[in-house]
């Protein structure tokens, strides 16, 4: 049996793994060199913790206030685009506290069985990961915010996650070679980490070593159908027979879904880092800033990594920079010691996630075709989510029960 997979991301290659190991003929396709995608520059987060999506409420209005701050957190840019009002509208329709909270327990469960996938990817030769199950740290500075700390602890406990509130003395002793400018943390201690750059190179290794075929800088132009199946995959330099397609393209799914008579609602969400090697700034966990909405993060041995911004925009809009500045502004406000770099094109990494109207993934099979199924729209939570959807979509294109309910993650929810 011959796979097909479109997207070279995190999510594409995790399901060529599965279906490699349970003896499909796999080939992946990706527009680019898959060097560079969005899986690379990520916070690495493995986080059980991320049980509420991107629509929460409040998220609509807090981003008119950011509309006309160029370093904000959180940025829409206006723009005639029939693609992003449909996007747009439905965002605000999920973002009400019933549908946050109907999004929890599938949210969890996703994440905690991609946890164990990481897990047992650590035993496959040649994958190598940089993992640590150090927990994730969300810093507070406000009342405000250490309110919600406490809302957000409970809510985690209720769902059986391992989560703890912590004073600015705990954190402090947990960080003894790092000022701290908090009032306290929520530490979810159900939560992990990886190097991206290091699972993404070892994860195309392995894959490359055991027959996987890769097919990059070639675009998906279209697809051949019959009798409600794909019969043909057409790109940029050939045409591809398969008797199962994975559509993993990221924030380019939603076109090539439209030529697949699926609407797929999605825009990227462009999102920035900067890493850095050899750093005198050291931190020992990874760590959320709750009001200033960056991730720091320190990875496989010797980096630090800092991350943030979600910036709703054209795929080929260049970088803004003052999100960069946005983000080490926010650092230096929390570690007031930090030696922090410039923000220049040098050492500024980004890309954009592919962001579903309701926050949810899109995973599951088609109804149109049979042979097609879906594996996008994961957000900020690719890197987390990307080792269990790939076991998910193995299950389905084998006809196994999957392993958890899929149908919060139903592709064809808002068609």
């Amino acid at each position: 049996m011959k796979a097909i997979i479109i997207g070279g991301g995190i999510v594409g290659l995790s399901s060529a793994l599965y279906l490699r190991r349970s003896g499909w003929e796999v080939t992946v396709i990706d527009r680019n060199d898959l060097s560079d995608n969005c899986s690379y520059g990520n916070a690495g987060y493995v986080c059980p913790s991320h049980f509420v999506p991107l629509a929460t409420p409040g998220i609509i209005k807090q981003g008119f206030k950011w509309m006309w701050n160029s370093k904000s957190p959180f940025y829409v840019q206006p723009r005639l685009s029939k693609s992003l009002i449909d996007w747009g509208l439905l965002f605000m329709k999920s973002a009400t506290p019933e549908k946050v909270k109907a999004a929890a327990i599938p949210l969890r469960d996703i994440g905690l069985l991609s946890q164990q996938a990481y897990l047992s990817w650590q035993s496959i030769p040649g994958i190598e990961m940089a993992y640590e199950h150090k927990g994730l740290m969300e810093y507070f500075q406000t009342p405000e915010k250490e309110e919600h700390a406490h809302h957000f602890c409970e809510d985690a406990l209720k769902l059986g996650l391992e989560a703890e509130l912590l004073s600015y003395e705990q954190v402090q002793a947990l960080e003894p070679q790092t000022r701290l400018n908090i009032k306290g943390a929520l530490w979810f201690k159900c939560d992990a980490h990886v190097y991206p750059n290091k699972v993404m190179i070892s994860l195309r290794q392995h894959l490359f070593a055991n027959g996987v075929v890769f097919r990059s800088n070639e675009e998906v132009t279209g697809f051949d159908k019959k009798a409600g199946t794909i019969t043909h995959v057409r790109t940029t330099k050939g045409v591809y027979e398969s008797d199962k397609i994975i559509l993993a393209a990221g924030s380019w799914s939603r076109e090539l879904a439209a030529q697949l008579d699926t609407r797929l609602p999605m825009v990227g969400g462009r999102g920035y880092s900067v890493t850095l090697e050899d750093s005198p700034n050291k931190l020992n966990h990874p760590a959320v800033l709750m009001e200033g909405r960056v991730a720091l993060t320190p990875m496989d041995g010797n980096k630090i990594r800092f991350g943030g911004t979600m910036e709703i925009t054209s795929l080929n809009k260049p970088p803004r920079l003052s999100r960069v500045e946005g983000i080490l502004n926010a650092v230096q406000r929390y570690f007031p010691d930090f030696q922090l770099p410039r923000a220049d094109e040098a050492n500024v990494w980004y890309g954009f996630r592919p962001c579903s109207a309701d926050g949810l993934p899109y995973i599951g099979r088609s109804s149109r075709y049979k042979n097609l199924l879906f594996a996008t729209g994961h957000s900020m939570v690719g890197m987390s989510l990307g080792a269990g959807t790939g076991q998910l979509i193995s299950e389905l294109a084998n006809e196994e029960k999957p392993s958890m309910d899929l149908r919060p993650f139903d592709p064809e929810r808002f068609n």
